[in-house]
């Protein structure tokens, strides 16, 4: 007991020992204090120790309640509740007074328990899903170091890494040269090729703006994803100047239809400039012709896009590639790895077919701030002018990363299984009652129906599908 009693006293003295030297630091600080407008300058902005021991408490659940239950087909995809019952149950209010990193770990815990495990087994979003632990750890890299992708001198590492990955994005797609940036998203790249198709086709427009522009149209077809049409209202285009090309039942394009739709718009008077093709339609998983396609854009000089968001991860499998035939006579193309490839969101990139800075005339802005052309090393690594953002996240990374690990091989047996996969889901959809397969699938989208018991016996006529619609909504 007497032992106990020293060895509580030892632990006593060190505390006040070291509360007495808090406090002698703390007055020398005071004593030493810059102070400007009540502010003390040279003081701590944060407490370092508590915010380190903060980050490694954090990452112990992230790692506990996301990584290691990534697998957990026994773990919930999601604890659903309605927006205002979930309000309730997590305390959003910003406050004027900090919270306590207790309270903070707690928030950590809530906001992974009530939200939607993407990495779950059993998690089926229509384009993305899984984890993939060689990106996650790039991002934990980049989110710690928090680059930002503009120049060379402030991010060298990750602008090397974008040109390595860029340019072997480019080899696939069967380009012997070419351009590229990773932007935040399909849509947005997608949008930086309608600009750079109209840049090209009036470059006055980046100075004079749409004041005495003739009336540009856009073609691209009825299946095609819905950021066509937002690009054309962002850029001043005008939702009316997208010309929807007719699908055939498998939902692609019909190039005959797309001849057609270029005639009636020059007989109109108008200034056709950019066709959006589209590889891997968003609901049927749709492959445009693209050789048809290309022909068409070669024959009126039409600037012809791939959006190749979705099925652009194909070109990496020897078995597949073939869905994307014609693609290297496209000018640009839009491809994101984070979906079939598991890069992580988000991953996009925009390839251009192009070695005269096209990217760069469109888009720069010479910032003399930023982009001085006497700088202690090759500038044409300042590529940051090719984008509209200024800061811009090293989303190439975690690609790279993931390449690294798994070589191309590896990439390429991803997309031969998750088509595999299908396959094989289709054959199970044909044995069971009760499913009924829309269409044979060409890529990883499978499209059925259910039917019910009560309406399997039942004609497929119209009151059918109307009962059949009104059952599925739970109507």
């Amino acid at each position: 007991m007497n032992g106990n009693a020293g060895g509580e006293g030892g632990m006593m003295m060190e505390e006040e020992e070291a509360k007495m030297n808090n406090q002698r630091e703390a007055l020398q600080r005071k004593k030493n204090a810059i102070l400007v407008d009540g502010v003390i300058l040279n003081g701590p902005v944060a407490d370092a120790k508590a915010g380190e021991k903060f980050v490694e408490e954090a990452s112990k659940i992230i790692m506990e309640e996301v990584i290691k239950k990534a697998a957990d087909v026994t773990e919930k995809v999601c604890e659903w509740h309605p927006p205002e019952k979930l309000k309730t149950l997590l305390d959003l209010e910003l406050k004027d007074t900090g919270e306590t990193h207790q309270r903070l770990l707690q928030f950590c815990q809530d906001i992974i328990r009530f939200s939607v495990k993407t990495n779950h087994p059993r998690f089926f979003n229509q384009l993305y899903a899984g984890i993939d632990y060689y990106s996650l750890a790039a991002r934990f890299i980049t989110e710690a170091l928090n680059p930002s992708v503009y120049t060379y001198e402030v991010s060298p590492v990750f602008l090397l890494v974008e040109e390595a990955v860029l340019k072997k994005m480019i080899e696939f797609i069967g380009w012997e040269e070419g351009d590229g940036i990773f932007n935040p998203g399909g849509s947005v790249s997608n949008m930086y090729a309608m600009n750079l198709a109209r840049y090209r086709y009036c470059p006055d427009i980046k100075e004079r703006g749409l004041s005495g522009m003739p009336r540009l149209v856009v073609f691209t077809s009825e299946e095609c994803h819905y950021s066509v049409k937002k690009a054309a209202s962002f850029l001043g285009i005008g939702t009316q100047n997208v010309y929807f090309v007719k699908s055939d039942e498998r939902g692609k394009m019909i190039p005959e239809e797309l001849e057609k739709q270029v005639q009636r718009a020059r007989k109109e008077g108008s200034a056709p400039f950019f066709v959006s093709a589209t590889a891997g339609t968003t609901v049927l998983g749709a492959f445009d012709p693209l050789d048809e396609i290309a022909d068409i854009c070669e024959k009126h000089d039409l600037w012809l896009h791939v959006d190749a968001s979705w099925g652009g991860s194909a070109l990496l499998s020897r078995k597949h590639r073939k869905l994307l035939q014609g693609i290297h006579r496209a000018n640009s193309v839009a491809w994101n790895p984070h979906k079939m490839l598991m890069a992580g969101i988000q991953c996009c990139a925009l390839l251009v077919k192009d070695s005269s800075d096209l990217l760069k005339r469109c888009y720069s802005a010479n910032a003399s701030y930023l982009f001085q052309q006497d700088k202690f090393y090759d500038v044409s690594y300042d590529t940051g002018d090719k984008s509209i953002q200024c800061s811009r996240r090293a989303d190439a990374f975690k690609f790279w990363m993931t390449w690294k690990a798994l070589g191309t091989t590896g990439l390429e047996e991803r997309v031969n299984r998750a088509l595999a996969l299908a396959r094989y889901l289709v054959d199970e959809i044909k044995k069971r009652e009760g499913f009924q397969l829309l269409l044979e699938p060409e890529y990883a989208n499978i499209c059925f129906w259910y039917i019910p018991p009560s309406l399997r016996n039942m004609e497929k006529g119209q009151e059918f599908w109307e009962k059949l619609n009104h059952t599925l909504r739970g109507q």
